[in-house]
């Protein structure tokens, strides 16, 4: 065990649904040695795990860290030298918003080898699995994704700026500034702009509120919406209610023919 060259792998997860993690992430996983998994990362997936491996959750529920960052990047360090091939497996993708590149650095100043495969990000995937599309002809030309925590527990600056562009805005871990965010997009006078709220994406547990800016902050309460949840304002949110009348419309002419 323990002539193993020490390496960290940082693999992505995937939003929630066990079937998008990815081929290669797979496969890195059944070669683990150790393994350290974050609270968003679907528990099925552990059954891909090297059976031999040693598992260790590390991450937050509900504010509570079974570990800080500082103690995780030691621990990856402690058993790379001595156990070899340890696989840091993160929710999404380990490059957005999952401090996957920090814990890299710090193994790399041990001197230890790195690598890193790309996760599905839930930025992306779970507007799409409720037929929002990010961009669209007509809609939006580009898009934010934005975080809505900084490291200082305060709303990114960068929110102000996107409510004032036509984009679609996406916010990850937004849900506790979420009347901050709405706020300056009524400084816009976007009040008409959709919004959409998806807890738990692309997980069987799913919750979706679709709104405005004036009226989600309502719709939030009524269905009881809360972390982890995406925030997707901008025109494209209409994309799912425009792609349900066509199915239907379809659906009338076919049985009145």
């Amino acid at each position: 065990m323990y002539n193993k060259t020490p390496k960290l792998t940082v693999v992505g997860a995937g939003p929630g649904d066990v079937d998008l993690i990815t081929l290669k992430a797979v496969k890195v996983l059944k070669k683990a040695d150790v393994v350290l998994y974050d609270a968003l990362v679907n528990e099925e997936l552990l059954d891909f795990i090297n059976p031999n491996a040693e598992l260790i959750f590390v991450g937050k529920r509900r504010g509570c860290y079974r570990y800080q960052q500082e103690q995780i990047n030691e621990l990856i360090v402690a058993r790379a030298k001595t156990h070899g091939h340890v696989v840091r497996l993160k929710g999404g993708d380990p490059f957005i918003f999952g401090r996957g590149a920090e814990e890299m650095e710090f193994a790399a100043s041990f001197g230890i080898e790195t690598a890193m495969v790309p996760g599905i990000s839930s930025s992306l995937a779970v507007p799409a699995y409720q037929n929002i599309p990010v961009t669209k002809r007509g809609s939006a030309e580009s898009f934010w994704v934005i975080t809505g925590t900084t490291k200082e527990h305060k709303l990114s600056n960068d929110v102000a700026l996107a409510a004032k562009s036509n984009a679609t805005v996406v916010v990850l871990m937004g849900m506790g500034k979420l009347p901050e965010i709405i706020k300056l997009f009524q400084q816009e006078n976007k009040n008409d702009l959709p919004v959409a709220i998806i807890q738990n994406g692309t997980r069987s547990n799913e919750k979706v509120g679709i709104g405005t800016v004036d009226t989600i902050l309502e719709v939030v309460k009524e269905k009881e919406l809360t972390n982890p949840a995406i925030i997707v304002l901008g025109e494209v949110v209409n994309h799912r209610a425009v792609l349900a009348n066509v199915q239907e419309e379809y659906s009338r002419e076919l049985i009145a023919s």
